[in-house]
Parts: structure tokens; C-alpha cells; sequence
């Protein structure tokens, strides 16, 4: 078994990229990667377990506003359950193999697509004549069907063949 990293900080999560680049130009937002992240520690808990926005912040080491804006955003989604009252806070509402990372940057994005007109039928002007659309429409059903391939319970705990592929950022000459 590999020892869990401790210093978030030294690592790139295996689900940011697996080649790093200067210029990267599809990503997530760092809302969304802190939802994931926020996500995968519930996931890593027994379905009933409650967590408050100020124990998910911490534990997590998110500002508390940020964590309570994604969580309350995620909850309003359906992603998950608020709790009320003295022992509330936020629980998932389903099992984490039944939350895909397609669902998350969902309810925290909008729709997935590489371009406007992926998602967004008549966005744009060029739409009719444009020659790359339907390759366009092509990449953007792939990667949201490769996203939708990944449930949380996997973000929680990457297969051991990922978990080998981490590295601390040190060793690949990036500075966090």
C-alpha cells in the first residue's frame, strides 16, 4: 500500500494532467477542483457521516467562504444533503460510485464543452458554415464521456497504478 501524501502542496493530484505544460488551456476552475476535493474527503467517509463547512475547510485546508459557497452550490445541485440544526451540515446525497467528475464540474460549471457551440446551440455566428463544429461536438461528447467515466469513489481513493504516477512537484522542477 502507498502511504498517503501529506502536504497537498508537494503533489499534483493525478487528475489535473498527467504532462505538465506551460500553457495549459482546457482546465477547471480552481471552484470546481476544490469541490472535487471537497467531495472526495466525504467520499472517503461513510455515507451517513456530516460534515460542517468549518470541518470540511479545515480539513481540506479551503478557505472557509469558498468551502461554503461549493458546498452550498453542490447542494443545491443534488450532490449533496443539508442538514440542520446543532449536529448539521452536509452529507452526500447518494453513494460516491454513483457521482460521476462529469457530475461535479456540471453543477458547478454548467455544461461541459471545448467551445460555446459544443453546448450551446447558435452561440455563435460562425455556427452554420463552420467547418470543425462537428469535430468540436466530436472531442466535447468524448471528454464528457470520459469525465462521466470516473465516479468520486475513485477520486477518493485512485487506483494504485495512478497513486504510482504521483510525484512531489519538486521533482519535476514546479514550485507550488
Amino acid at each position: 500500500m502507498v502511504p498517503p501524501f501529506s502536504h497537498m502542496d508537494e503533489i499534483v493530484p493525478w487528475w489535473y494532467c498527467l504532462k505538465l505544460e506551460a500553457n495549459v488551456m482546457i482546465r477547471i476552475t480552481r471552484q470546481t477542483d476544490y469541490g472535487i476535493l471537497l467531495l472526495s474527503q466525504m467520499a472517503a467517509h461513510p455515507l451517513e457521516a456530516v460534515l460542517t463547512a468549518k470541518d470540511a475547510a479545515k480539513r481540506s485546508g479551503i478557505p472557509l467562504p469558498m468551502a461554503s459557497k461549493i458546498l452550498k452550490s453542490l447542494a443545491r445541485e443534488g450532490l449533496l444533503a443539508s442538514h440542520r440544526g446543532v449536529k448539521g451540515g452536509y452529507s452526500l446525497a447518494v453513494a460516491p460510485e454513483m457521482i460521476s467528475l462529469g457530475d461535479v464540474i456540471e453543477a458547478l460549471e454548467g455544461p461541459i464543452g471545448i467551445t460555446e457551440c459544443s453546448h450551446t446551440p447558435g452561440a455563435c455566428e460562425q455556427e452554420s458554415g463552420c467547418p470543425v463544429r462537428t469535430n468540436w461536438l466530436r472531442i466535447s461528447i468524448t471528454v464528457k464521456e470520459a469525465l462521466d467515466r470516473i465516479p468520486l469513489s475513485e477520486m477518493a481513493s485512485p487506483p494504485e497504478v495512478m497513486r504510482a504516477r504521483l510525484v512531489p512537484l519538486s521533482q519535476i522542477g514546479v514550485r507550488a
